[in-house]
């Protein structure tokens, strides 16, 4: 016999709980399977572009700050370099479709820009060519996560086509 758990009102399992509560959309990167209660779908063209662009262009903004400050213009001992460990479990997040991951990223993605605006005025020669890359890769993966976003809640609120 359902129970009011089972009518689709609530998660009923911790899996889909979570899943539900953060915008999650399973675990082989289907969109928008384990909070509707269906089974899961395949994501549209749209939001696997953003996604592979946004993991492409955090990937870039990783590795400019890990080159940047271990390499090619080392400040101090390279302990500048931990600037990019708020960026590491963003990977995950993004590689895993979620909504929350993207909402927080584009948040925390300001504070890179920042830096690069303060290094950018601020510095000579090499820095100021990396802090410049620095401005153009945040605002290009804050775009992509807004777009994304965006995109997706979009499609989540469009009707079911009729059976």
């Amino acid at each position: 016999m359902p129970t009011a758990l089972d009518t689709g009102a609530r998660a009923t399992t911790p899996a889909a709980a979570r899943g539900a509560a953060d915008g999650a959309d399973g675990a082989q990167g289907t969109h928008g399977a384990l909070a509707e209660g269906g089974p899961p779908r395949r994501a549209d063209a749209v939001t696997r572009a953003t996604r592979a662009l946004a993991l492409a262009t955090l990937a870039a903004l990783i590795g400019l700050g890990l080159a940047w400050e271990l390499w090619l213009a080392p400040t101090g001992s390279g302990t500048l370099a931990i600037k990019v460990l708020p960026l590491l479990p963003a990977l995950a997040g993004v590689w895993r479709h979620r909504m929350y991951t993207y909402r927080w990223l584009s948040l925390l993605v300001w504070l890179y820009f920042t830096e690069g605006v303060v290094r950018a005025t601020t510095e000579t020669g090499v820095s100021a060519a990396l802090a410049a890359a620095e401005i153009v890769l945040s605002l290009l993966l804050f775009a992509l996560c807004a777009l994304h976003v965006r995109w997706r809640l979009r499609q989540g609120a469009r009707p079911a086509a009729p059976a």
